[in-house]
């Protein structure tokens, strides 16, 4: 998942949208990941997305929304890539 976001975040890059916005990757305590993704400047500004969450158990869980122009995700430990797969996902359907 991390060369397809990678590829993603290339296809953004047009010399200015990379100076102003961009993706962080975070870490929780408890334990746990926070992903999230400019998305103004990009096909999906203005986009909604209502809060989503998946729970399987206390380390097998995402929950995913878009605020305020931001795809937001926070994650289990083991569940980056999952999360980053849903984003993108996303991103590409209409």
């Amino acid at each position: 998942m991390l060369s397809e976001l990678e590829k993603w975040y290339v296809s953004q890059c047009n010399g200015d949208w990379e100076h102003q916005w961009g993706i962080d990757i975070g870490t929780l305590d408890n334990p746990g990941w926070t992903f999230k993704v400019d998305l103004m400047g990009t096909r999906k500004q203005g986009a909604a997305l209502p809060l989503t969450k998946i729970s399987r158990n206390e380390r097998d869980w995402i929950s995913y929304s878009v605020q305020d122009n931001r795809f937001e995700a926070a994650c289990g430990p083991e569940n980056l890539s999952e999360t980053i797969s849903l984003f993108l996902q996303w991103f590409e359907s209409n």
